[in-house]
């Protein structure tokens, strides 16, 4: 059966759906139309977030997990005052929420000139567009990070396997995701020849890989 459906901001609609979430001990995403849940707690970690056009909004399990592992971080003091790389930003959610943990700042990466404009203007609603300097890829500053996230696609993670890992300092962490099950051998092999305690974690039919670069 067939029915006309009315045209819409379907973007818009499936906001106007959207609830806040948690993620670990701290981290809350909330819409800009929600309020912070009562429960929430002083020491909450507060990103208000409209996705726009890009992908990002803490629903999907690959940034969930990657939420969860900034959240850890976080916990164990190794994000407070350090600089944060998110590669392939997207809304700009993970950058955020580094911020909002303690990071001193954010750099965020993406080839899509949506994303980095939904993650600057995401970062001027939360108040932390001066900490928070979004690039593409071919004007991305050189250099190294104490903590870098990659949420984008197994395929891709292998082909930049090499730029990630030259961009974690020595004893820095990486958190690797848009990686379905399955698909995690290979990259702990590729990553292996820099980065030791490499661990898996496993939400669904997703995962994330994440370890420390060695000296």
């Amino acid at each position: 059966a067939f029915r006309n459906v009315e045209d819409q901001d379907w973007e818009r609609a499936w906001m106007d759906q959207y609830q806040p979430l948690r993620f670990g001990g701290r981290t809350w995403i909330v819409p800009w139309n929600r309020e912070l849940p009562a429960d929430a707690g002083e020491g909450a970690a507060v990103v208000r977030l409209d996705p726009g056009l890009a992908f990002g909004s803490g629903t999907h399990p690959t940034t969930a997990l990657c939420l969860r592992w900034l959240d850890g971080l976080a916990a164990q003091g190794l994000l407070e005052g350090r600089r944060v790389l998110d590669f392939g930003c997207g809304s700009g959610i993970l950058a955020l929420a580094a911020l909002k943990l303690g990071a001193a700042h954010a750099t965020g990466i993406d080839n899509d000139p949506q994303a980095l404009l939904a993650t600057a203007d995401n970062a001027a609603r939360n108040e932390v567009g001066e900490r928070l300097a979004v690039h593409a890829p071919a004007d991305a500053p050189e250099g190294q990070w104490p903590v870098v996230v990659a949420n984008i696609l197994a395929s891709a993670l292998d082909a930049l396997a090499d730029t990630l890992a030259a961009r974690v300092e020595p004893g820095g962490r990486l958190a690797l995701s848009g990686i379905l099950d399955g698909q995690q051998a290979a990259l702990l092999a590729r990553y292996g020849a820099w980065f030791d305690d490499l661990r898996v974690s496993v939400e669904g039919d997703w995962v994330r890989i994440d370890g420390i670069r060695r000296g």
